[in-house]
């Protein structure tokens, strides 16, 4: 009787505060979880494509916010903790960030609309093992008080007995998978190859390319597909990226043509329509053969970065070098080797776009052998092979320097992490950090891989993706503090099989699982 007299007087206060939020000292008389929570449903997996996600569906006598906490089964920096702003009587909690094949303890702190707790729950979610594709994670080393915040995100290769789909997962600072997608029974996902993807957008959500059927995706955390572009004309591969201004910009092959992995295309994303097209053809020369002699393949751009200082976009062209270009598809600078560089399609001399190294004191480094790429400065070294270019905000470059066919010597034999520092007024180079060549061939990874600068820590995130130095194919993710070059986090991934009998990943990257709310 006490209670239906108390929450009748409740109903008194709803009608007279026109809807206005309940007070905490209403809010403390529930006593207990029983008194505020009607009705708690959990269902794991609910897209059917997140195995280690899933959500609390929750009605409360009055409204509330939720945070959450996943229970982390290696003390407090293993836990996932997220609050959600959102107040109302019924709620749907997303929950990601599960072990997998483990009775998951998930703590929800219900709050009033002053932030103030008024009670709390521990729910047990259940979940299913891995899928035998997924890797085996070695954590070799985890200074977890310096780490950057966060887990890793692998954009994974490996696979069992099924190549394809591809499936991205995330672990944790102690090797532990906490999520992952699995598009085996999408309906026309099930043959994924999403390349450099997912990325994370603006917005939170992962977009990746995929080009079987040719699109770019938007999907939330559980897999669910929230947009789509298509790009008729043109065939998807390696890279998509989101402009500030939410435009994509997109590495592509023209259909028909008789050349590939040379086109790029920009994608308004209101109206889906193209609206810029760089055909690599006419800026650079499509008949220079010096690290190729693949006529068709001649360029094989595998990685596009976007320059917001002056609206240009920066683009890695695996056999050719780093080249940067306006709207206008036309050369600022190269970045590469200086021999071989003649005349490009649209007629321009090439040879003016070579960027002038500097060493450490800034002079200018004159030797042909090394101009030329035959011969190393103790100061400069230039990109072989690259992948992974980025520009960074005060517009230096950083890059994955894989390193095959080094000075034209063939294989390694080592790979680079590499940050550059470029003069655009005096078209000069200058080499500021490296890591990797200490390391040798246990960092050597002659294809794909990855780089990325943590800009909040000052650290390197350097990712050799397919390292054949062991009994099988592997790869590592290793964070740098890029002050004395100290590495932070190493962890190695060792598929059950490789893709192509090499290839573990081409990227990973360093991010909170759940988006900023």
């Amino acid at each position: 009787m006490k209670k239906l007299l108390f929450f009748a007087f409740l109903g008194l206060i709803f009608v007279a505060c026109e809807n206005d939020d309940v007070s905490s000292s209403e809010m403390e008389d529930f006593d207990s979880i029983d008194e505020l929570v009607i009705d708690l449903q959990t269902e794991v997996n609910p897209s059917g494509y997140a195995p280690l996600s899933a959500t609390v569906s929750l009605k409360t006598e009055v409204p509330v916010s939720v945070s959450l906490r996943v229970i982390g089964k290696n003390g407090e920096d293993s836990d996932v903790i997220v609050d959600f702003p959102e107040i109302g009587n019924t709620l749907e909690i997303p929950v990601h960030g599960l072990y997998p094949d483990y009775e998951n303890e998930v703590e929800l702190s219900f709050h009033d609309s002053n932030n103030i707790v008024l009670s709390s729950q521990v729910v047990h979610i259940t979940t299913p093992a891995l899928i035998s594709a997924m890797p085996q994670i070695e954590i070799n080393t985890a200074n977890r008080s310096q780490m950057a915040a966060g887990m890793t995100m692998v954009n994974y290769y490996g696979y069992d007995t099924e190549i394809h789909p591809f499936r991205p997962f995330i672990f944790d600072s102690y090797g532990d998978i906490r999520w992952y997608l699995n598009y085996k029974e999408h309906p026309f996902l099930n043959n994924l190859h999403f390349d450099n993807g997912p990325h994370r957008l603006a917005n939170g959500n992962f977009y990746f390319g995929n080009n079987e059927p040719d699109a770019i995706y938007e999907v939330d955390l559980f897999g669910t597909i929230v947009n789509t572009w298509t790009m008729p004309g043109y065939i998807f591969h390696h890279e998509v990226l989101e402009k500030p201004n939410g435009n994509f910009i997109v590495l592509v092959d023209k259909q028909g043509a008789n050349t590939i992995e040379d086109y790029i295309i920009e994608i308004d994303r209101s109206s889906n329509q193209i609206i810029t097209i760089w055909d690599l053809n006419e800026s650079l020369d499509n008949s220079r053969t010096i690290l190729t002699t693949n006529s068709e393949d001649w360029i094989h751009v595998n990685a596009v970065s976007y320059d917001a200082n002056d609206d240009t976009i920066v683009i890695s062209g695996r056999t050719q070098g780093v080249v940067k270009l306006n709207n206008a598809n036309e050369v600022v600078w190269i970045l590469a080797p200086h021999v071989g560089w003649q005349t490009a399609g649209n007629g321009a001399d090439l040879s003016s776009f070579l960027l002038q190294p500097l060493d450490a004191t800034g002079t200018a480094i004159t030797s042909t052998s090394i101009l030329d790429g035959s011969e190393n400065h103790p100061d400069f070294e230039w990109n072989w092979y690259q992948h992974a270019t980025k520009v960074l905000a005060d517009g230096s470059l950083i890059l994955f320097d894989n390193g095959d066919n080094r000075n034209f010597t063939g294989t390694g034999p080592y790979s680079r992490a590499v940050h550059y520092q470029i003069d655009e007024t005096n078209g000069t180079v200058q080499q500021v950090w490296e890591y990797g060549k200490e390391r040798g061939e246990e960092t050597y990874s002659r294809i794909v891989s990855d780089v990325d600068y943590l800009a909040a820590s000052d650290h390197i995130l350097f990712s050799p993706g397919a390292i054949l130095t062991g009994a099988q194919p592997f790869g590592k993710s290793i964070e740098i503090d890029m002050a004395g070059s100290v590495v932070l986090f190493e962890a190695t991934i060792i598929p059950p099989r490789p893709f192509a009998n090499q290839i573990t990943f081409h990227r990973t990257e360093r991010l909170l699982l759940y988006p900023d709310l």
